[in-house]
């Protein structure tokens, strides 16, 4: 039964030569020659024709055309990195001219640095490209025609009119590869190159893939500030949603309870001089709507930032959370001082979501908390004994995830089904 259920797999390095993988990244090479050489003669063409003309003003769309035309030329390249390498890089920012007209265009295209790297794409990528697709050639033909040389062997005696492939040879003697014995060590010797070379074509491959990543692909800095502006609307999506939920707790709790206990109080007003003992329970009951609304308020205070976390820290907040789930939780908090309020408030409301978890879904018998600072990260780590299944994907763990995202931080789960579960946060530290 365990047999049938985990079939056998052949090795890694048996399978490689003969995976698609290995294969797509092999019709990259081979394909990326004649592309390489005709973007390199292309590119090196106009650039020199616009430098030679920048005498005139002619040279300057002539250089603005040879970077939009590289631009296209990436375009070609990402795409077929995407096709044959699964290497999927996002284009760099349209160029747009400040007032829209053709001057405006061409020197926004001059001093776009995405479109001069697409053109340094172009001059290096051909002398890398001869040097792969030599390499990946030689050795994919050596090692497939020696593999099997003991099937076409009889080419030689039969049409070339010796008797093998011809090892050495001078005036007087020659060595041919012809015996069953050497049939069989050209044969292992060409098995091994097959071998190798996918795992050499793969190293190869790394290389293009680094280049069109770090060549055709948006800039560090704009791909920052894409993830900042994604990081700010998570932070103003989430701000509102907090609003919303205060205002309707506030609506469906605490106000409606004020309202009731209003009418309450007008009612033993009107029964007082009439009917002192029913004021009296209209009194009472209104004392204890009092009580349930004072309640409903903390609770909803100490959802919106408990005084405790302002007062004592994370220690004491993340202790007092503790103490309210429905699981026996252990807190160990270790930290040299305590972070900025809103990394400080991030990480406290964090603990009580994944605590809130495992109260409600974990079915664990105890918990765990574990707040520790290394290097310039703030870490929080909640486990639990429970059945597992938790995934980052989808629920509650997801927003958790965006939330933390907002602020450079990682959220990590490790909760295979049966359990046990860890949730591992990291946070920017700021003192």
């Amino acid at each position: 039964m365990a047999a049938a259920s985990h079939p056998l797999r052949l090795p890694a390095v048996i399978r490689a030569p003969f995976e698609a993988r290995t294969w797509r990244a092999f019709g990259y090479v081979l394909i990326g020659l004649p592309l390489s050489v005709f973007w390199f003669a292309v590119s090196v063409s106009f650039v020199s024709l616009g430098a030679g003309l920048l005498i005139t003003f002619l040279g300057v769309p002539v250089l603005a055309g040879t970077l939009a035309m590289c631009r296209g030329f990436g375009a070609v390249e990402r795409a077929r990195a995407r096709g044959l390498l699964g290497l999927d890089v996002a284009a760099p920012d349209p160029v747009r001219g400040k007032t829209g007209g053709a001057f405006s265009w061409m020197g926004a295209m001059l001093k776009s640095g995405a479109s001069w790297r697409h053109l340094l794409y172009a001059l290096l990528h051909m002398p890398w490209a001869v040097f792969s697709f030599s390499v990946t050639v030689a050795l994919w033909s050596w090692g497939w025609c020696l593999f099997t040389y003991p099937l076409w062997q009889w080419v030689f005696p039969t049409w070339v009119g010796q008797d093998g492939i011809q090892l050495y040879g001078d005036r007087t003697h020659a060595f041919y590869l012809d015996a069953p014995f050497e049939l069989a060590v050209t044969s292992l010797i060409g098995f091994v190159f097959v071998l190798v070379g996918p795992w050499v074509l793969r190293g190869l491959v790394s290389v293009d893939r680094l280049l069109v990543s770090g060549l055709l692909g948006p800039s560090r800095l704009a791909s920052r500030v894409t993830e900042l502006e994604s990081d700010r609307g998570v932070v103003v999506d989430t701000a509102a949603a907090d609003l919303r939920r205060i205002e309707r707790d506030l609506h469906d709790g605490a106000q409606a309870r004020l309202a009731a206990l209003a009418m309450d109080l007008g009612l033993a007003k009107e029964k007082l001089a009439a009917d002192p003992q029913a004021a009296a329970v209209l009194v009472d009951e209104a004392h204890g709507e009092v009580k349930l609304a004072l309640q409903e308020l903390r609770d909803l205070a100490r959802g919106i930032h408990p005084a405790v976390l302002t007062d004592r820290g994370l220690d004491a907040a993340l202790s007092a959370v503790a103490s309210r789930c429905a699981v026996p939780v252990s807190v160990d908090v270790d930290l040299p001082a305590r972070p900025v309020p809103a990394i400080e408030g991030i990480a406290y409301f964090t603990v009580s979501e994944l605590l809130q978890n495992v109260s409600r879904h974990s079915g664990a018998r105890r918990a765990w908390v574990d707040v520790w600072r290394t290097e310039d990260r703030l870490m929080l780590q909640v486990r639990d004994d429970g059945v597992g299944g938790a995934e980052a994907a989808g629920g509650g763990l997801a927003g958790l995830s965006e939330r933390v995202g907002a602020v450079d931080g990682v959220l990590a789960v490790d909760s295979p089904t049966g359990g046990p579960t860890t949730v591992t946060v990291e946070l920017p530290w700021r003192a």
